[in-house]
């Protein structure tokens, strides 16, 4: 993966951050966005992003054709569940590779599942998403979101090559639009994109972060 900067790269954690206080907003207030359940979380921190992303996150659904929208599948994501999520890939990736250093795990680990401690989803600027129409068909983008290295051949990394036309031009229609609002992606993920974030401001040439660990949404009671 040596074209590829992940996020156990030594230099994503060099990056400062420079919070800039913006709160966490319930994208399910904003009907012009789709919100898929699948992520649910018991305190509804999936449905919840940064005002400077959801800002932006708005600019780019502006920028789609007529009929088709953004469908958001997860958030902010809290760090426990971070933690989690890594550790029991990396135990799967383990098993698998029982002769494979720890730092290579981390590596590998971190192509799909990024470390607790620099993962973009805690800070409240990524987000997970894929396109559908009006109606919530989600429209074909080469593999499920979420989909593992291993299950999907690959494919799903942001420019693999063994996915269909169709799914290259809806890939490309909708990294376009995120682009353009200032989102980066993270290229082992088609549909992971975030604003604001260590990573963000590694790719971007930002001088630091403008999202720190984000504070968890209080539930609804």
């Amino acid at each position: 993966m040596t074209d590829i900067i992940t996020l156990s790269d030594s230099r994503v954690a060099a990056v400062t951050e420079q919070e800039c206080g913006e709160p966490l907003v319930d994208l399910r207030g904003t009907p012009v966005l789709r919100i898929d359940p699948r992520q649910a979380d018991a305190d509804g921190g999936y449905a919840h992003l940064r005002l400077g992303a959801l800002r932006r996150l708005l600019q780019a659904q502006a920028l789609l054709p007529a009929g088709i929208r953004f469908l958001v599948v997860e958030g902010y994501r809290p760090p426990a569940l971070q933690r989690r999520y890594f550790e029991q890939y990396a135990a799967t990736l383990r098993a698998a590779r029982p002769d494979a250093s720890a730092d290579l795990i981390r590596e590998l680990a971190s192509a799909y599942i990024s470390p607790p401690e620099v993962a973009p989803h805690v800070s409240g600027g990524a987000v997970d998403l894929t396109l559908c129409t009006v109606d919530g068909t989600e429209l074909p983008l080469g593999t499920e979101v979420n989909a593992t290295p291993e299950e999907s051949a690959g494919a799903c990394r942001t420019g693999a090559a063994n996915i269909s036309v169709e799914a290259r031009a809806h890939r490309t229609l909708m990294g376009e639009a995120l682009s353009a609002a200032g989102f980066v992606n993270y290229p082992t993920e088609w549909w992971h994109w975030s604003y604001g974030d260590r990573y963000w401001a590694l790719l971007s040439g930002a001088p630091a972060a403008r999202y720190g660990p984000a504070a968890a949404p209080v539930r609804p009671v």
